[in-house]
């Protein structure tokens, strides 16, 4: 079936960011990238403007001539490809790293997986592809090296993005009547797409605190990178509240510049279903402070410490007063666990 222009941006603008009109080209690898990033975190879906022709083109390409292209050929290296491989490689490691940090070697295995999956995704969209299994074993060689950093996905990613770029190739051809029907492919498309959001959604609703703490903490982070230039500290800080920016010129409020840090505090208003149990594992009320914290966990800990209690269940209760104290502690000292 031959694929039209026009209909090719009428979906680019109607669903560009759920990557719609790459679903009608038949670039599902595409489509589930521009699904996870939303368009390739919007910059990509604008640059697709003057890309589109050139992908029409290629879906309406005719089989017989793809199988004569030499696809032993080493295609060029795209720097465009390749930041972008470095970026969603993060992204997903972030994504990791905010929903399945609770794993068992979650450094060791989980995050050099996730990370790589991303950097693999960029690398086969359109008609390039690389190799998925060195990719993978370059990231689960580079993660041990930076073990429990929480910027740790950026020097992993770089590893996993130069190790897919050594080994590009050309897709092979497909062979006619190959091409499979829209249910399937929606099907495959939904399952990665749930994969990939599912343990993202369970952390940000069930341990919406440590979720938002460890975003501003990674924020932090990022930022202090550039302690040696201000001022490009202070451009990137622009950039990251210019969604905040841009909801005061919307709702016609100001803009000040502690005014975010009251929108976390709002979201964080309320504890979370963790946060609750280590409040009755303590004894406390919910409007305890720090210091009544502290006191508590102290007691409680003196009287339950296996050397001083001989009981059965002394270290186990002893074990979970400090896993209560140490939750409540992630709240009011978000910046101890950075």
């Amino acid at each position: 079936m031959v694929k039209s222009v026009m209909v090719a941006y009428a979906l680019w603008a109607a669903g560009g960011p759920l990557g719609l009109h790459h679903l009608y080209l038949g670039r599902d690898s595409h489509a589930l990238l521009w699904m996870l990033t939303l368009g390739g975190f919007g910059f990509g879906w604008v640059r697709e403007v003057i890309r589109i022709p050139a992908y029409v083109g290629q879906a309406n390409q005719n089989v017989e001539k793809e199988r004569k292209t030499p696809h032993t050929m080493v295609p060029p290296v795209s720097p465009v490809r390749f930041a972008g491989q470095v970026c969603v490689g993060i992204y997903f490691g972030t994504v990791a790293l905010i929903g399945l940090n609770s794993l068992s070697f979650f450094y060791l295995i989980v995050l050099p997986l996730c990370v790589g999956a991303g950097v693999h995704l960029v690398s086969c969209i359109g008609q390039q592809t690389s190799d998925l299994q060195k990719t993978l074993t370059t990231c689960l060689i580079t993660s041990p090296i930076f073990y429990g950093s929480a910027l740790s996905p950026l020097p992993i990613s770089l590893a996993a993005s130069v190790t897919a770029a050594q080994y590009r190739r050309v897709k092979p051809p497909q062979t006619p009547g190959s091409t499979q029907k829209l249910g399937p492919r929606l099907y495959r498309l939904g399952l990665a797409w749930l994969a990939f959001s599912a343990p993202l959604g369970y952390s940000i609703f069930h341990n919406t605190t440590a979720t938002l703490y460890y975003l501003s903490d990674c924020v932090a982070a990022l930022l202090d990178m550039f302690w040696f230039l201000p001022w490009l500290r202070n451009v990137f800080e622009y950039i990251l509240l210019m969604p905040y920016r841009l909801l005061c010129v919307l709702t016609g409020g100001g803009y000040y510049e502690d005014a975010w840090r009251k929108v976390l505090e709002i979201l964080l208003k309320e504890y979370t279903e963790r946060e609750k149990e280590a409040l009755q594992v303590l004894s406390l009320e919910v409007e305890a402070s720090l210091e009544d914290i502290t006191r508590s966990y102290r007691e409680l800990a003196k009287t339950w410490h296996p050397d001083h209690n001989p009981g059965k269940d002394a270290e186990a209760t002893f074990i979970k007063i400090h896993e209560a104290y140490e939750v409540l502690l992630r709240r009011h000292k978000p910046h101890r666990f950075k």
